[in-house]
């Protein structure tokens, strides 16, 4: 469960200050699943990325498990992350040279396992998102839809606690956006995963039991009773 208490980021901005986030209480339960939403630059990317433990708050605990990110080292923080969040982004962020099982491979890398062991995990979490016949093609030789599931296995692979999406259908049509999550909802209820994303997209938001709404770093929370 996350437990965020006071959470406040504030960015230098010439010889300004920028409240990114205000004093932000908010509580994620296990397998729950939350959108956000809110203008550009009223903090949702970056109250994400607190999520995540990419980036660090000014004042305030972000507690995941009991475990405060905002205090871990950095050592510890990284090996926490790849062992416990999964990410998934706008931008795919597959390395080009890489087919899409080695892409899914290096999730892995950070938790040592053997070269069998990260071929064969890599290959059923493609199998899972639907490209178990996929495997050897680079990112190049697929679809913008196929490409954002090769990141979805990869953040899966790992079997995280933790799913958090950045704008994932922010570069996809309206077919596809429907496609993908339907996919990640899927996978939410099958792994019983705590799923957060950002979008800017309503009719995404309304499928959501629980939408947080951030403006000027402030947040609102709304239940979602017609959920899908």
């Amino acid at each position: 469960m996350y437990q965020l208490r006071g959470v406040t980021k504030q960015y230098r901005r010439d010889k300004a200050t920028v409240d990114a986030l205000v004093d932000v209480d908010l509580t994620i339960g296990d397998g729950d699943r939350l959108v956000i939403q809110g203008p550009t630059g009223g903090g949702k990317s970056t109250l994400l990325q607190m999520l995540g433990g990419l980036d660090r708050p000014t004042s305030g605990s972000i507690e995941l498990d009991g475990v405060d990110l905002a205090k871990l080292p950095e050592a510890r923080l990284t090996t926490f992350r790849a062992e416990s969040i999964g990410f998934v982004f706008q931008s795919f962020n597959l390395i080009p040279t890489l087919n899409a099982q080695e892409n899914v491979e290096t999730a892995l890398v950070p938790l040592r396992l053997k070269a069998a062991e990260r071929r064969e995990r890599a290959a059923q979490a493609l199998e899972s998102v639907g490209l178990g016949e996929r495997l050897g093609h680079l990112p190049s030789e697929m679809s913008g839809g196929q490409q954002q599931r090769v990141a979805i296995a990869r953040a899966l692979v790992k079997n995280p606690k933790v799913l958090l999406a950045d704008e994932p259908t922010g570069n996809l049509d309206e077919s596809m956006r429907d496609e993908i999550m339907d996919v990640l909802e899927t996978l939410w209820k099958e792994h019983g995963l705590t799923f957060v994303m950002v979008t800017h997209d309503s009719s995404i938001a309304r499928r959501a039991p629980r939408i947080a709404t951030i403006r000027k770093g402030r947040i609102t929370l709304t239940e979602n009773s017609k959920a899908v």
